[in-house]
């Protein structure tokens, strides 16, 4: 096991991945060898050369503050020594060549007649309103008591929410543009839109959205009001049977990687994310942006701190445009309740190696590969560019990885050191950040992140990137295996 990681070559930190001891010597990639002169504990930073007071730190390509005293080599980075200061001003601009990724690889996915891929054959109920999510319970017991093995459809997908009544303005709009795009979502085979029928949320404004948005297929969607029906279990079971036999003849198709969207996160990192699970995301990133296909990160207040450095991965002034008004719309969110976006580390975050808060916000960016910008997308937009595409919507994880779904992510990519079992309503993959925590919970974890400590980076990766296609190709994930799929909406506004 390496016990020290350099993340970048132009780092001047290397990460510890166990407690280091002072006087120690230690392996450092291209030295002979670093002797500590104080102690390192896990997941902390230590200088792998001399740096002087006012100088840069570096870590991941980045820079995350200046030192606020010299710093010898081998000594602990942390609080006492480092600080935020100019460093979002003096960011590097990222021109990584990601050409060594590129490939002719495919998954099996299926082929919609809009043009878009699924690489799922999902059945989803999309409720108006929260008040009639109990009786889609019923639908679909009806549904799967003729269907026991879900019949056309590889899962059935309840996308349940509190939402779509005494909601106003803009509350209510994204409210009604979130299920719109849930509905139009490429992983659905058969979709029924299912309605009470007082609601502020109104069918046929759902209807005028969806059809503006991309056009109705009654093929593949329905639509169905509570109150203007005499019997809505009966009405209900004959459009899923109609969904069931437009579906049967779905199929998977080889398709290049291009046409793979994946969103990626984090929840709860510890001391060992940057060195396993969020690197393991950083390489998807770059793989599938190498292929063509499409990325989306989100987590805008984590990110918030690196602002600058962000707007500087931007491919044109367009992308650097948009992202500026990604950040000041959530920053003018936050200011609508007195409240900072940029949260500063405490002591928490300093025990698990993260001094400030442009490193936490270079730490998350890193999920995102190495790629430059190529779009920013206001919550609820769908994505429009291939490349990576930088999302607004919160620091939740339950929101976030709905918005991601939303926006038409067939997959979502979660690293994480807690674990949680929330999956959106598309595929969830969680990666942990350390072995044991994989082993805790493997009913929640897809994939063992920690094998990066004891393994070969390159071949942990290689593993992860085949697991990923084959979840694209159909494999199952741990939420979809226990059943487990969900809907979280960013709530703006009051209750009427």
């Amino acid at each position: 096991m390496e016990k020290l990681v350099i993340l970048n070559s132009s780092d001047n930190v290397a990460i510890a991945t166990t407690d280091l001891t002072a006087k120690d010597t230690v392996e450092v990639p291209g030295q002979s060898g670093l002797e500590l002169v104080t102690d390192v504990p896990v997941g902390n930073k230590v200088a792998v050369s001399a740096i002087a007071k006012g100088a840069d730190v570096i870590k991941l390509g980045q820079v995350i503050g200046q030192a606020t005293a010299d710093i010898q080599a081998g000594e602990l980075v942390n609080e006492n020594n480092l600080a935020d200061g100019q460093a979002a001003d003096n960011q590097q601009t990222l021109q990584a060549d990601l050409s060594q990724y590129a490939s002719d690889r495919t998954f099996m996915g299926y082929r919609r007649k809009s043009g878009k891929v699924g690489i799922r054959n999902d059945l989803f109920i999309v409720p108006t309103v929260g008040c009639i999510t109990p009786l889609m319970d019923v639908m679909v017991q009806q549904f799967k008591a003729v269907h026991p093995d879900n019949g056309s459809f590889d899962n059935i997908v309840l996308l349940k929410h509190p939402y779509g009544c005494s909601q106003l303005g803009d509350d209510f709009e994204q409210t009604c543009q979130v299920l719109c795009d849930a509905a139009l979502h490429p992983n659905a085979g058969g979709v029924l839109v299912f309605g009470l029928g007082c609601e502020n949320n109104q069918m046929d404004g759902m209807k005028e959205t969806i059809d503006k948005m991309a056009g109705i297929d009654p093929q593949r969607m329905k639509f169905l009001v509570a109150q203007e029906v005499k019997d809505e279990f009966a009405n209900a079971q004959q459009m899923l049977e109609e969904l069931n036999d437009a579906a049967a003849n779905d199929h998977r198709e080889p398709v290049p990687l291009s046409e793979l969207t994946v969103g990626l996160q984090g929840v709860q990192p510890d001391a060992f994310a940057p060195v396993t699970a969020d690197r393991l995301l950083g390489r998807l990133a770059d793989v599938v942006n190498a292929n063509g296909g499409t990325t989306v990160i989100t987590g805008v207040p984590k990110l918030a701190a690196d602002r600058t450095g962000l707007v500087k991965r931007a491919a044109n002034d367009e992308a650097a445009h948009k992202i500026n008004q990604v950040f000041d719309h959530m920053h003018d969110y936050y200011g609508e309740f007195d409240h900072e976006m940029v949260k500063q580390p405490g002591a928490k975050e300093f025990a698990k190696g993260i001094t400030t808060a442009v490193e936490s916000a270079v730490n998350a960016a890193q999920k995102g590969g190495q790629a430059q910008f190529s779009d920013a997308l206001p919550y609820g937009h769908k994505v429009a560019k291939h490349g990576l595409n930088l999302l607004e919507a919160p620091n939740n994880d339950l929101i976030d990885s709905s918005a991601e779904a939303a926006v038409d992510c067939q997959l979502v990519v979660t690293s994480t050191g807690v674990a949680t079992p929330y999956a959106s309503f598309v595929p969830s993959v969680k990666v942990a950040t350390n072995s044991e925590l994989a082993t805790k919970k493997k009913r929640w974890i897809d994939f063992d992140g920690g094998q990066v400590l004891n393994q070969p980076f390159e071949e942990v990766a290689e593993k992860f990137i085949d697991d990923i296609i084959a979840i694209a190709s159909g494999q199952e994930t741990k939420n979809e295996q226990a059943g487990l799929h969900g809907l979280a909406i960013f709530k703006i506004g009051v209750t009427e």
